[in-house]
C-alpha cells in the first residue's frame, strides 16, 4: 500500500475584544491510496466474505420510518422432501436492515423464503394489521450476484421487489 498525502490547513481567526478566537479551520487534502492488484483482490475477497450475499431493508411506509426490531427468518426449500428448512433468524436494526442474514458459504442455488413477522412488529407499536406475516419466496441461480430484497409495508399493504 502506498500513500501520497498533501495537506494544507488554513485557520480562520476572528478578533473578539481582548483576544483572538479560532472561528474554524479549512483543511485541503489530496490523498492517493494505491493498492497493487494482489492487494485489491485480497480486499475484494475479504469484503465479499464479510458481506451477506442476501440483504433486506424493511420500511414502515405508513409512518415513513424504517421498521426497526422486526423479527425475520430465512428458509431454504429441500427439493427432495419438499419442506422448508430454517437457515437463520434475525431482527432488523434501527435502520430497518438485517445484516448478515446468511453467510456466503451457506448460500447455494435453490428456492428460499424470507419470512417477516409483521404482526408482531405492529403489535409492538400498539397497532393491529391485516397481514400477520409476509413470506417472500424467491429462487437463486447465480451465486456471483448480490441479492437485495426490500419490503415496503403499512398496516394494510405490502410490496417487495428485487433490488440491487
Amino acid at each position: 500500500m502506498t500513500f501520497d498525502t498533501r495537506s494544507i490547513c488554513i485557520a480562520c481567526w476572528v478578533s473578539v475584544p481582548g483576544q483572538w478566537v479560532c472561528a474554524g479551520m479549512i483543511q485541503l487534502v489530496g490523498l492517493v491510496w494505491e493498492l497493487n492488484s494482489q492487494q485489491q483482490r485480497s480486499v475484494h475477497t475479504q469484503m465479499m466474505a464479510d458481506s451477506s450475499p442476501l440483504t433486506t431493508h424493511v420500511l414502515n411506509t405508513g409512518d415513513g420510518v424504517p421498521a426497526a426490531r422486526m423479527a425475520l427468518s430465512l428458509h431454504r426449500l429441500d427439493s427432495n422432501l419438499m419442506i422448508w428448512s430454517l437457515l437463520t433468524v434475525g431482527t432488523t436494526n434501527e435502520d430497518g436492515r438485517c445484516p448478515k442474514i446468511i453467510e456466503r458459504k451457506d448460500f447455494i442455488p435453490g428456492m428460499y423464503k424470507l419470512r417477516f413477522e409483521t404482526g408482531s412488529y405492529w403489535e409492538s407499536l400498539g397497532q393491529t394489521c391485516f397481514y400477520p406475516y409476509v413470506e417472500v419466496v424467491f429462487s437463486i441461480h447465480d451465486l456471483e450476484q448480490k441479492f437485495h430484497l426490500p419490503l415496503l409495508m403499512s398496516r394494510f399493504s405490502y410490496s417487495t421487489y428485487r433490488g440491487s
